[in-house]
């Protein structure tokens, strides 16, 4: 029998009255094994409504008691994580170690929602003229909104709304049609943390939902991370709507690797984060960027290191790298493998027949490498979201950076080098939101923030960290002054305020 994932909405679960589902795949088999609720503007209303509802009392609730909530649903997230990396295996398909790290690194940031006390602290300053003081406090919006990614459908979803709640928002989260699970699954773990009903709701569903949130009066602020088109969609419709956006677009994410770097810890470097969950992630590095005569001896290294890659079903402990999620996207994928010799690329590792013995209909794809890359190929101008790197050839450090800096997305960045002052030079005059040195994936902490530049980000504002909760937040100044009772009556002055 099917599995049927339906809403989320005023606490409880809420079957779709649309009539219409999309299909969930195990992408290990192919098999479609659960159809997915997809929401009517009625149903999206209805979430907004349960939302604004809740934020009545929700908005105005004590921190202690939105703190107190964050710990325990901490503590039965941290008592679930293997639950839900199941679900995430089932439907994503990457490998159950890595579903395991995209929960502990959503649990990063629900570590930081438990003490927002400190970020939230205001500022006063006292008598600032005679007996007045001013004070600086930041309040929440309202209904916020997050639409949130495939590759991610744990993790995404916890660089929102743990912040947004915790600052005393209420939460709408419109989730990937293709792994909706995880989310709900979530939202009943929030539900036995003592989350009063209406504060977090999840809708499922394709552009109608999208579009009604974007739209809705009630909803203030929408969080999103996904492609760039869909970024540059979101930040346009929702700004038109009178919306606070922060969207975060793809990326096409490069490793410079200079001739004096320890060229085995960039290979391994560029393997992990190139090939790690199947290249389906923002923070990938597809484009490594080899400086001088290094570039045979590098891509030998890569190659060596790759061929060792296990490939298979998630749910077995010996597969290192997982299928992608969907036929249509692993078709896409090995599009750019199969015509990257006709415009220029030297393919040394072609991963587009490969298969699994006994899951031949999964959605599987082997390890790609193309080297001596030109720019002008898709390969390397397309955020290819797969399995596939792509080196190219630079004489100098210079053309190295000038290479980097003229793509059009500025998601992460990396060098690998033992040169300080060219590390030192290329954090500030890389055009990238995130510097990795001789670190790969440069994904900040929790209490940093995540985002990019350029095509890689619209808005102003980057995701969690004190980004985050000034997202989620509005500032207010209050002026005040509380007459004493020696004071005499001052009479009417018409003339503009003094401050001494």
């Amino acid at each position: 029998m099917t599995k049927i994932v339906n809403h989320w909405i005023g606490g409880k679960t809420v079957e779709g009255a649309s009539g219409t589902y999309g299909p969930v795949t195990d992408p290990a088999t192919g098999a479609v094994t659960t159809k997915v609720a997809f929401a009517t503007v009625d149903e999206v209303d209805a979430a907004v409504a349960a939302a604004k509802d809740a934020f009545q009392t929700w908005g105005t609730s004590s921190l202690a008691k939105r703190t107190t909530i964050l710990f325990k649903f901490r503590a039965l997230l941290e008592a679930n994580r293997d639950a839900i990396a199941e679900l995430i295996t089932a439907e994503h398909g990457k490998v159950h170690s890595d579903a395991l790290g995209e929960v502990a690194r959503g649990l990063e940031i629900v570590d930081l929602a438990c003490g927002i006390t400190v970020q939230l602290k205001g500022e006063l300053s006292t008598e600032v003229a005679s007996r007045v003081d001013v004070a600086s406090i930041r309040q929440p919006l309202g209904v916020v909104a997050g639409i949130t990614p495939f590759n991610f459908p744990a993790m995404v979803p916890m660089w929102m709304f743990p912040i947004a709640i915790a600052t005393g928002n209420t939460f709408v989260l419109k989730p990937s049609e293709k792994d909706p699970s995880a989310s709900i699954k979530i939202a009943e773990l929030l539900a036995e943390a003592g989350l009063p009903d209406g504060v977090f709701n999840v809708v499922h569903g394709d552009k109608v939902a999208v579009d009604r949130l974007l739209e809705h009066p009630d909803v203030k602020a929408v969080s999103f991370v996904g492609s760039t088109p869909i970024a540059r969609y979101i930040h346009t419709t929702a700004s038109a709507n009178g919306k606070r956006v922060q969207a975060l677009g793809g990326a096409k994410n490069h490793m410079l690797v200079l001739p004096d770097a320890d060229l085995d810890a960039a290979a391994d470097a560029a393997v992990s984060a190139a090939y790690g969950s199947a290249g389906e992630r923002c923070m990938a590095i597809s484009a490594v960027v080899a400086v001088g005569s290094i570039g045979d001896t590098l891509v030998e290294k890569i190659r060596e290191r790759a061929e060792k890659i296990k490939i298979g079903p998630g749910n077995d402990p010996a597969s290192e790298m997982g299928p992608l999620i969907t036929k249509v996207h692993r078709d896409k994928v090995a599009s750019y493998v199969e015509g990257a010799a006709a415009e220029g690329c030297e393919v040394v590792l072609d991963g587009t027949g490969f298969t699994v013995d006994g899951f031949e209909d999964g959605h599987w794809i082997g390890i790609s490498l193309l080297d001596k890359v030109p720019t002008t190929a898709k390969a390397y101008q397309d955020e290819i979201f797969g399995p596939v790197l792509t080196v190219l050839r630079v004489d100098s450090y210079d053309d190295g950076i000038a290479l980097i800096n003229a793509s059009p997305f500025g998601n992460g960045t990396a060098i690998f080098t033992r040169d300080g002052g060219a590390a030192r030079r290329f954090q500030l005059e890389v055009e990238a939101g995130m510097v990795g040195v001789n670190v790969p994936i440069p994904v900040p902490v929790g209490y940093h923030s995540f985002g990019g530049w350029k095509d890689s980000l619209f808005g102003d504002h980057h995701i969690y960290g004190n980004d985050g909760t000034h997202f989620y937040t509005r500032g207010k100044v209050v002026t005040t002054r509380w007459p004493d009772p020696a004071d005499a009556p001052t009479g009417v002055d018409l003339g503009f305020p003094r401050n001494h």
